[in-house]
C-alpha cells in the first residue's frame, strides 16, 4: 500500500527524505494510526544527514547508505564518520534484513505501476496536474490491491 504520494521536480532525490516521512506521518495520523514506525528505509538517493537525525531524534531508526549500488568504492569526503558507522550498521545481520526489506516491499510497487500499468510519465501538464496525476496512479494502486486482497481471502 502506498501511504504517501508526493513528487517533486528536482530530479534526485537528496532533500526528500522528511518531506516524504512528514506526509507519511500525515496520512497514518489522519487514518488513526498512531503507532510510529520503527525504521524508515531508503536508498542512497535520499541521504541527507540532517533530515535523518531529525528522523532519528524521533526514536525512529533511519537505514540509508551512504553509497549507491552502481558505484565503486566509496564517496570521497564520505569515508568516516556518520558514512562509516551507517556502513557498519547496514552490514550486520540485522541491518542487512531490514535494508532487504526495501527491495521487497517498495521497489515491486514501482514494477506494478511502471511496467504491468504502462504509467511511466505524466499526460498533463504542470505541476498541479502532475501531482492529481500521481495521486490517482496511486489510490488505482491501493484499490488493485485491496481488490487482490479481497479476492483472495476466503469468505
Amino acid at each position: 500500500m502506498i501511504l504517501a504520494a508526493e513528487i517533486t521536480n528536482a530530479a534526485p532525490d537528496f532533500g526528500q527524505l522528511a518531506p516524504v516521512f512528514e506526509a507519511t506521518m500525515r496520512q497514518l495520523a489522519e487514518q488513526g494510526v498512531s503507532e510510529t514506525p520503527e525504521v524508515v528505509l531508503a536508498d542512497a538517493g535520499y541521504w541527507h544527514h540532517p533530515q535523518m537525525h531529525t528522523i532519528e531524534q524521533q526514536g525512529i531508526e533511519v537505514l540509508i547508505p551512504p553509497d549507491g549500488n552502481m558505484r565503486e568504492g566509496k564517496r570521497r569526503g564520505w569515508e568516516d564518520g556518520v558514512y562509516q558507522q551507517m556502513r557498519e550498521k547496514l552490514s550486520t545481520d540485522r541491518g542487512r534484513k531490514l535494508y532487504a526489506q526495501r527491495k521487497i516491499t517498495i521497489e515491486p510497487v514501482f514494477g506494478q505501476i511502471k511496467y504491468n500499468r504502462h504509467i511511466d510519465r505524466f499526460m498533463r501538464k504542470g505541476r498541479s496536474a502532475a501531482r492529481s496525476e500521481w495521486r490517482l496512479v496511486t489510490a488505482t494502486h491501493n484499490l488493485l490491491k485491496l481488490h487482490s486482497h479481497w479476492n483472495a481471502t476466503p469468505a
